[in-house]
């Protein structure tokens, strides 16, 4: 039996040139036997969106030139146009092959898994959603993700009314349960489990927050063979849990969001004002579709090699975004080094413990048991 290679990407937010957005990194994508990426929002041509951001359907065609074979889709977005936005989404994914979890008209559609056979290797996908409102939740009777509930109490650190306060976060029991119970159910009938979480500190390097692991940890204590992560719009870093790699956060990837941009005339209230306010940095301007945090620019596709029905080997090929919010693939001799050191400096801010080596121009991760 030959090798199986699964790529997993972070955050997709396709625009009005879509297939242009994955030039650079198109044939590597397009070579493995399974590629997955987070599709952020949702797209419809119905009048459920305001004119100012365009998310028409055609330009989902940028997943079919990348090669993707799989999106997750829960997420804090996926109720931004509607539950037409979300129908229509799904309607194109399933008419042109591309399967999808996380996602769905109700929550018994959106736990749904996706599974996808290569070579006789049946692999099973799970995404969840732990950020944003409970209104994009799916119910028994509505459109929505699938989620994880998490909780935050803030305590104080010294008897002073509005003083800085130590931040908890967890998830509640009876969510975390659920979680698990749908990854032992499809550990039956899968050799592998690939569980996809929409998670983490938004637009904020290094940091996680307490529940991040410990849902990541009880995704592998029920089955999980990897854990991969999306949504703060940045990197953050890699751990091994009982010989399982987890991805703490894979960054933006083809992301494409000029009217979040900084204006002159922007209103105090504006998500660009208010960005300065809550994470304290200014987007480069010489990125004017990408408005985010200046390290955001670095990024890597999650690569796992498979052989009979085992993961064997997890590496990451460095990339970073140009300034037309492209991701390039870069090379040990061509600013692979300058991924290297960001994910190595914010892995081991975190207290993880991810080790790195290169192997050609891909970083190995070494499995710690």
């Amino acid at each position: 039996m030959s090798e199986i290679t699964l790529l997993s990407v972070g955050d997709v937010i396709l625009g009005p040139s879509p297939v242009d957005l994955f030039e650079h990194v198109n044939p590597v994508l397009q070579a493995a036997d399974i590629t997955m990426g987070q599709l952020e929002v949702p797209y419809t041509d119905r009048d459920t969106i305001p004119i100012t951001i365009d998310r028409s359907i055609k330009h989902l065609d940028g997943l079919i030139s990348a090669g993707f074979d799989i999106v997750t889709f829960a997420g804090n977005h996926i109720s931004d146009a509607g539950v037409n936005g979300i129908q229509d989404t799904i309607d194109w994914l399933e008419d042109h092959n591309i399967a999808y979890t996380g996602g769905g008209m109700n929550l018994e559609h959106a736990v749904r898994p996706a599974i996808l056979e290569k070579q006789g290797t049946q692999i099973g996908f799970l995404d969840y959603n732990c950020v944003g409102p409970r209104e994009m939740w799916a119910t028994h009777n509505q459109p929505g993700c699938a989620y994880v509930h998490i909780i935050t109490h803030y305590e104080l650190d010294y008897a002073t009314p509005g003083g800085p306060p130590t931040i908890y976060t967890w998830a509640v029991p009876d969510s975390l349960k659920a979680m698990q119970k749908n990854i032992d159910d499809l550990k039956q009938s899968c050799d592998l489990v690939v569980v996809s979480l929409h998670k983490g500190l938004g637009h904020t390097p290094v940091k996680l927050a307490d529940y991040e692991q410990q849902i990541s940890y009880a995704a592998i204590d029920a089955g999980a063979d990897l854990v991969v992560s999306h949504h703060a719009h940045i990197l953050h870093g890699i751990e091994t849990y009982k010989g399982k790699v987890i991805f703490h956060g894979l960054g933006n990837f083809g992301t494409y969001l000029p009217f979040l941009a900084p204006k002159e005339d922007d209103r105090p209230d504006s998500w660009a004002s208010r960005r300065r306010e809550l994470f304290g940095f200014e987007p480069d301007p010489e990125y004017p579709t990408y408005p985010f945090h200046p390290e955001a620019i670095y990024t890597m596709i999650a690569k796992c090699v498979i052989e009979e029905g085992e993961i064997k080997q997890v590496s990451y090929i460095p990339s970073i975004v140009n300034k037309q919010a492209q991701p390039e693939i870069v090379t040990q001799s061509d600013r692979g080094q300058e991924v290297y050191d960001y994910v190595e400096a914010i892995t081991k801010g975190a207290n993880l413990n991810a080790q790195y080596s290169w192997q050609g121009d891909e970083i190995i991760i070494k499995v710690v048991n």
